[in-house]
């Protein structure tokens, strides 16, 4: 039953990072720039976080299983498109539209199946586990696979690659049980969904206009900002009509999951940010291939998989606020080393300390974050804020991308790299401080249920 839910997130994961190794491939092949696969990239990423709230939302009213299987469906589509593009347009339109709307249908049914199909804190902590494991090797591993594949056949081969993880995900599938009866009456907000997600998309293509055009940058994030607060004002007014918003504002007065969302954020923000800029870093400033920069980048996936791996003893022992601090500290020591290390020397071996802590950090603090938020609502919110907590950090994943991504393509040199590193270095210490906020008593995980209220 887990097992096609954890290869969800693996593969969608897997496709959000997997491109940052095919850069010259793409660009060459499509006869593009390595701007025009970043804004892909970004797209792709984009779509997610921007659907992601309407996605969770959806799992009320048309069920949790027939979203997941829709979602799958559209994804395959999408990623045989990819695989076939024949030029940019075609590309975007397959891994950025259609394999971003599949993730954001498929994705909150994961989170939601997890919380309801495990009921405690101890199996549902070590569920989230594994899921959030192989959300992060997808993301840490997506170079190292799709180096080989393009190396091996080409970087076409890596989407037809997704399309057969994808059928044997709908093949597993079968063997899952929706706890809950879908709801056809169920009120969809579709005005809030286009508002929600028209600021999201605003705001990240204000981002990635830096580099271009600074009014438009402003221009953009200012509107989206308008947008967003217009969004705010939207369901602030249907919920004093007395009726359902796409999200409701309660979900933002608890302090814990706040806290938790912030950190979220952050961390797939360093995740995709890492991954974008020493990717491109590697392949257009030193030169490197598909498969050398997919090899550099196994120290961050073996780093990953050895403290999941230690994350559900690790869980037992102490609280998740602990693990959360830790982790982010790794990781804001790991870019402290890719930017001295690889600023020291050329050796392509001054990536490997910095990448392995930071794999070492995610994977301390992807699962206890996910953890403190779905276990602070009850069933019944399940779908709200699942589709906000995939959605934040989604937008994490964006902004990673967009931010580092635009200061390092923007003059691609040895100090744009430190520029673009030192951007995610804030976000972690953003991370940290937020994590340091939790409260002291967010229980291990083989902690009793704290009884819904």
């Amino acid at each position: 039953m887990l097992a096609p839910l954890a290869l969800a997130q693996f593969i969608c994961s897997f496709a959000g990072s997997n491109m940052n190794v095919m850069i010259n491939d793409i660009s060459h092949d499509l006869d593009t720039t390595v701007q025009g696969v970043q804004v892909a990239i970004t797209l792709f990423l984009l779509v997610m976080a921007a659907l992601m709230i309407p996605g969770g939302k959806a799992t009320d009213r048309f069920g949790r299983k027939r979203c997941f299987l829709t979602g799958l469906a559209v994804y395959g589509v999408g990623a045989l498109l990819s695989a076939a593009a024949p030029g940019l347009g075609v590309l975007i339109l397959g891994n950025s539209i259609l394999e971003g709307v599949g993730t954001a249908l498929l994705i909150p049914p994961v989170y939601i199946l997890t919380t309801l199909l495990f009921t405690d804190l101890t199996s549902r902590a070590r569920a989230f586990g594994v899921i959030m494991a192989a959300g992060g090797v997808g993301a840490a591993a997506g170079p190292l696979i799709g180096g080989l594949i393009t190396s091996a056949i080409s970087w076409r081969a890596a989407f037809v690659f997704q399309a057969l993880i994808i059928a044997l995900i709908i093949a597993l599938s079968r063997s899952i049980a929706d706890p809950l009866p879908p709801d056809p009456d169920r009120h969809f907000d579709v005005r809030g969904a286009v508002l929600s997600a028209a600021g999201l998309i605003l705001i990240v293509m204000g981002i990635l206009a830096a580099d271009n055009n600074l009014w438009l940058m402003l221009g953009l994030l200012a509107a989206g900002i308008l947008v967003l607060a217009w969004f705010l004002h939207w369901i602030r007014r249907e919920e004093r009509a007395g009726a359902e918003p796409l999200l409701s504002t309660s979900l933002f007065r608890n302090r814990t999951s706040n806290l938790g969302l912030v950190t979220q954020n952050a961390q797939w923000l360093l995740l995709m940010g890492t991954s974008f800029t020493v990717a491109t870093y590697l392949q257009v400033v030193r030169g490197y291939d598909a498969i050398e920069t997919g090899v550099i980048f196994t120290a961050a996936t073996l780093g990953l998989l050895v403290s999941s791996l230690a994350a559900e003893r690790l869980a037992k022992r102490l609280p998740q606020r602990t693990l959360i601090t830790a982790g982010f500290a790794l990781a804001v020591v790991g870019i402290a080393a890719l930017i001295s290390l690889v600023a020291g020397t050329p050796s392509a071996w001054a990536f490997v300390p910095g990448l392995l802590l930071i794999g070492l950090g995610l994977g301390v603090m992807l699962t206890p974050s996910v953890n403190v938020v779905q276990s602070a609502f009850p069933e019944d919110r399940q779908g709200e804020i699942s589709g906000l907590s995939r959605s934040v950090s989604n937008l994490g994943s964006s902004f990673g991308t967009a931010i580092a991504g635009t200061i390092l393509v923007a003059n691609l040199t040895k100090n744009a790299y430190a520029a673009a590193m030192a951007s995610l270095a804030l976000a972690a210490l953003i991370g940290l401080a937020s994590a340091t906020r939790l409260p002291r008593s967010t229980p291990p995980a083989n902690a009793p249920t704290p009884p819904r209220t």
